[in-house]
């Protein structure tokens, strides 16, 4: 996991350009595997569906 500092200056950080922003998870900071719909990693996704926090969402099955 990165280190808070690490994730409190990114959010703090506005970049020059539109293109330069990194989306980081909000719950672990995690800047890769980000999920837009649901705005968190896909580990954090998986876990919360899981738990069944996310409404609509379940396990597949085929």
């Amino acid at each position: 996991m990165p280190r808070k500092a690490k994730v409190a200056k990114d959010l703090m950080y506005y970049p020059k350009w539109k293109s330069r922003k990194k989306n980081r998870c909000p719950i672990c900071g995690r800047p890769r595997a980000f999920i837009r719909y649901f705005n968190m990693c896909r580990i954090c996704f998986r876990e919360h569906a899981l738990r069944g926090d996310l409404p609509g969402v379940r396990k597949a099955s085929w």
